[in-house]
């Protein structure tokens, strides 16, 4: 097979504006949420970008063309690979964001450098992940209920991307409904333009022509320069930067994030892999793995906090007739975008408005996949999976407009709040962790429908051990923002003040103790009754 063929002209086109809405969303955030400078967005963060998609993109472009080789095949198409869209939003709200408003609070002479760092030790250890998953990823995947993992990626799905860029599709209803209408019409109702138009292209056309109509573009107003950062950025390791910042105390804090949206990365790449063996692309799991976790420690070493991985969407391009060499293109288009400074241009030209109803898609489409690959009976499960997500994107909510609103988020507000029927101390609990807490609720009521008592009990075992360590469901409030409260490792490092709780979760730990002592009885004190029989 050779390395470029008919298909991959319109395969990078696709590919190229998929990841462009990905950059277009990126910046913004980095910008308008985190406050970060356009020196470290465009002098760090984007060329750390470009060298995670060189190093995945150019590998499975090669993976491709070596497969076409051993089969004798010309019709081998490679893994598309970019930014992981669940990772981007979650280390912008909960790491980055919480890291800058933490040291706001604590009055710290440089709030984006630290929340930079946070995010950079996010990404180099959810590459670490990756990388070490690669050799046992299978059995991980083994004694995970499938509806467990994919409950709590559908429920990052739903709140972070879905809700988040619905409330601001119907802030600016004129670009945000038409947008809707759009992608729904192209994606669910299957769909294309006349004249063999790229639905992402002619999407991102409506949506920015829409712009300039209503007053949202040119973004940043007549007074913008959008070539001001046009010139050439150079790839520089930040390798000092890192290591600091993995000193800097963020790995421990970051950890109820870190740890499952790494997981959930190996997860989310192994069943695209597999999406593509089914498509008729067998691709080997452990170089595939390897080379994802090693892109995302390139993206930390080089700056950027985002993480990378093989994405849905094989059999698509499979059908566009894209074999190797769209990888090849995307890759080096990305780049040039990342190291010229062009996404000022971008930005400029093309508001997040155009984009945002493709990233609400594929939120809904993260969400409903949990279902569409789920057994009927376990649906339950994915709801109760889908929860802890959409309680922590709540939280999030409250504690910016608290923020935004001059209030002091303390534990009198708290209280105030209970009384007035909105338990915002059990929202910021579940929120501490809440991707633990929704895998594993998600697997029990699985092990309930399955009646597995035992394993059932293990699963509450896992939440007590958690929740006893203060990785889950323990917080501390901090003026602006709630942080994850250790204790425990205060003791054990010696830094432990006299007086302070040593298990703020302890309440929850014992929950989940008497509920696995449920579970370990209910063989003795349970029998099974028929579907319309009254329980």
């Amino acid at each position: 097979m050779k390395w470029f063929s008919r298909g991959d002209g319109e395969g990078f086109v696709v590919a190229f504006v998929n990841n462009l809405v990905q950059l277009l969303i990126l910046a913004p955030l980095c910008r308008g949420v985190l406050g970060f400078s356009p020196e470290l967005i465009y002098g760090r963060i984007l060329p750390g970008v470009a060298i995670s998609f060189l190093v995945g993109n150019l590998f499975y472009a090669w993976q491709a063309v070596q497969l076409a080789r051993r089969e004798g095949r010309t019709d081998v198409t490679a893994l598309p690979y970019g930014i992981s869209t669940p990772g981007l939003f979650a280390h912008v709200f909960l790491v980055m964001l919480p890291a800058k408003q933490l040291a706001l609070a604590q009055g710290l002479a440089d709030p984006e450098r630290f929340a930079w760092h946070a995010g950079l030790v996010a990404c180099f250890a959810g590459g670490l992940i990756e990388f070490g998953c690669a050799f046992f990823a299978e059995k991980i995947r083994r004694h995970t209920p499938p509806a467990a993992m994919l409950a709590t990626l559908a429920g990052v799905g739903l709140g972070f991307l879905g809700l988040s860029f619905l409330f601001q599709a119907f802030a600016a209803p004129v670009i945000g409904l038409v947008m809707l209408v759009l992608v729904f019409l192209v994606f669910f109702g299957r769909v294309k333009f006349r004249g063999g138009l790229p639905a992402t292209v002619v999407l991102l056309a409506v949506g920015t022509a829409l712009a300039w109509a209503t007053g949202l573009a040119p973004v940043g107003g007549p007074a913008a320069q959008p070539l001001a950062h046009f010139k050439l950025y150079f790839p520089v390791p930040v390798l000092g930067e890192l290591w600091t910042a993995l000193f800097g105390g963020h790995i421990v804090a970051y950890l109820s994030v870190v740890i499952p949206i790494g997981l959930l990365g190996v997860l989310a790449s192994l069943q695209n892999i597999e999406s593509a063996a089914a498509a008729g692309d067998n691709y080997p799991v452990r170089p595939s793995l390897v080379i994802n976790g090693l892109g995302t420690i390139a993206a930390a070493c080089f700056g950027s906090p985002f993480p990378s991985s093989i994405y849905i969407g094989h059999p698509a391009w499979k059908k566009l007739g894209a074999r190797a060499g769209y990888s090849v293109l995307n890759g080096l288009g990305i780049t040039l975008v990342c190291l010229t400074g062009a996404m000022g241009a971008l930005t400029w030209l093309i508001p997040a408005e155009a984009g945002i109803a493709i990233i609400l898609w594929i939120g809904i489409i993260i969400a409903a996949q949990a279902f569409e690959v789920t057994e009927k009976k376990y649906y339950p499960a994915v709801v109760v999976g889908l929860l802890p997500a959409l309680a922590a994107w709540a939280m999030l909510i409250v504690k910016t407009s608290v923020g935004a609103g001059g209030a002091t988020l303390n534990a009198a507000l708290v209280s105030g709040a209970s009384r007035a029927g909105a338990y915002l101390g059990g929202g910021f609990a579940l929120e501490q962790g809440f991707l633990y807490s929704a895998m594993i609720w998600s697997a029990v009521v699985v092990c309930i429908i399955d009646r597995r008592w035992l394993r059932a009990a293990a699963w509450c075992g896992v939440g007590a051990v958690l929740a006893l360590s203060g990785l889950m469901h323990s917080y501390a409030l901090t003026g602006r923002d709630t942080v994850i409260d250790l204790p425990l490792l205060a003791w054990a490092s010696g830094t432990w003040t006299p007086g302070r709780a040593l298990f703020p979760a302890g309440g929850a730990a014992l929950g989940y103790t008497l509920a696995a002592l449920v579970f370990l009885l209910a063989k003795f004190i349970t029998v099974p009754r028929a579907e319309d029989e009254v329980a």
